[in-house]
């Protein structure tokens, strides 16, 4: 959707009002606002596997919908998907038959309580600020990679779900990030102008790196908008803009999808404090989550199935 913006998704969303919550949806996502007034969007990231697949398969069983996507080499990527359209496994089976589940998001902590929220206090960071933050404008290649298989800042206590880690900022900001600020966007747009694609270039090189020494490892893109415009519309824009960067990585420089993930936080997490439009603030920022999503071991197996 080469020049879409968010304006021409209005037409296209419609609001229902269920048990309190406010869900308003689009073609492929839906933003929820629940009684007490806190928002988020969920999107269906299927589109990302449908690049060079050589078949595709859907079947439903007991409420999960299984979708197998075929590469050109034989290999499979099975996402399961509930009922309510959240992502519950994503698997990678090899020509041979042999499995890695890379993400299992029905695990729960004994410990959670609860929704998706988890209460923790901000994490304590003891390593310098632009190595927890990294500037991907500024940072050699070298520190970007770094970044990516660097470890917590504090240690990790136990095992969190995907959705925990997506919904609970001071649990994914036990990990350091690095903010995209090589790419911008236009106000109200999720396109990556074609000329400023290559500067994903290092991005790429550091993910491919990072999954080649651990093929289980998960990355989070996260999408962020200024504060111009409404929350919902927010939402649904850093949203795409995640998907954008995530499905750039993937058709140009072969990042493999099923290791990435994506979500938008709309203006909740401002870098630059300003009500108007903000090219700073206009961002995706990248985190490997694998030792949140393992406790701490950044190449453990997901637990078993419980």
């Amino acid at each position: 959707m080469i020049g879409a913006t968010i304006a021409d998704m209005h037409s296209q969303r419609r609001e229902v009002v269920e048990g309190g919550r406010t869900v308003y949806t689009e073609p492929d996502r839906i933003i929820i606002r629940d009684p007490g007034g806190q928002a988020y969007v969920r999107g269906n990231d299927l589109y990302r596997f449908r690049y060079g697949a050589r078949d595709i398969r859907t079947d439903t069983v007991g409420g999960e919908t299984r979708t197998v996507v075929v590469r050109p080499d034989g290999s499979e990527i099975i996402t399961v998907v509930g009922a309510d359209g959240s992502l519950r496994r994503r698997i990678r089976r090899d020509p041979r038959g042999g499995e890695l589940v890379i993400i299992d998001n029905t695990y729960r902590d004994p410990r959670a309580v609860g929704g998706f929220y988890v209460d923790v206090p901000p994490p304590v960071v003891n390593i310098p600020y632009d190595r927890y933050i990294v500037d991907a404008q500024e940072a050699s290649p070298d520190v970007i990679y770094q970044t990516m298989v660097a470890p917590p800042v504090q240690r990790i206590d136990r095992r969190y779900s995907l959705d925990e880690i997506r919904y609970s900022p001071n649990v994914r900001m036990q990990m350091p990030s690095i903010d995209v600020n090589t790419i911008n966007f236009e106000t109200g747009s999720w396109t990556i102008p074609p000329d400023q694609a290559a500067r994903l270039q290092v991005i790429a090189d550091g993910l491919n790196q990072a999954i080649q020494q651990n093929p289980r490892a998960v990355f989070l893109i996260e999408g962020h908008t200024d504060a111009v415009g409404n929350e919902v519309d927010n939402l649904s824009l850093s949203d795409r803009r995640a998907q954008s960067a995530a499905e750039l990585l993937t058709q140009q420089f072969n990042v493999p999808a099923e290791n990435l993930t994506s979500q938008g936080y709309g203006e909740q997490y401002l870098k630059e404090q300003s009500q108007g439009p903000s090219l700073i603030n206009r961002r995706v920022t990248i985190r490997n989550i694998t030792p949140l999503l393992n406790g701490g071991q950044a190449n453990a197996a997901p637990p078993p199935r419980q």
